[in-house]
């Protein structure tokens, strides 16, 4: 009964073994394993949710912030792999940053472990792409208004807008992992 059990799950390695063998076009750079972050772990979405309960309970959020300057229309799913990887960066550096401004001791408390787990993700990803590599139209742009936001809001604002979507950073670096489509 156990080897029924783990025949898929051999199967899953092998296959999993092969295509990490094989060069794929548009994949991070060699040497670049980002299968990890392939199925986020379910303790650091529970942890991300934890920490924006206890931002939201601190301090409320800035409904009055404008922060659609970094919305966008589009998903992480449409871009090319290494678009992918670059969105990811960018998200993590921003939530990283805003994550690290002081804060009271309960909020300080219950953000180490997202912010561990994004730091080591940033770490993974960091020279995944080849720097020749030149961002789609619509990341350029989304990178841009970043900057733009970086420059013109308030701390404040870009901590709600950060901590409101960390559990879409998770999200993008999970597709960042994929090889296809998410």
């Amino acid at each position: 009964m156990l080897c029924l059990r783990l025949a898929p799950l051999l199967v899953l390695v092998l296959v999993v073994s092969l295509g990490a063998a094989l060069p794929h076009e548009g994949t991070p750079r060699k040497g670049c394993s980002l299968f990890k972050y392939m199925e986020i772990i379910v303790h650091e979405k529970k942890a991300v949710n934890k920490m924006q309960k206890e931002f939201r309970n601190i301090r409320r959020m800035h409904r009055h912030c404008n922060t659609r300057l970094l919305d966008r229309k589009w998903t992480a799913a449409h871009l090319s792999v290494p678009d992918r990887v670059l969105l990811v960066e960018a998200e993590l550096n921003f939530t990283i940053t805003m994550l690290q401004h002081p804060a009271p001791p309960s909020f300080a408390r219950v953000r180490q472990r997202p912010l561990a787990f994004l730091a080591q993700a940033r770490e993974d990803l960091q020279g995944c792409v080849a720097p020749s590599h030149q961002p789609s139209g619509e990341l350029r742009q989304w990178l841009q208004n970043l900057q733009v936001a970086m420059e013109t809001k308030t701390t404040s604002c870009l901590e709600d807008y950060a901590i409101r979507h960390a559990l879409e950073v998770l999200g993008d670096l999970n597709c960042a992992a994929c090889q296809d489509k998410c």
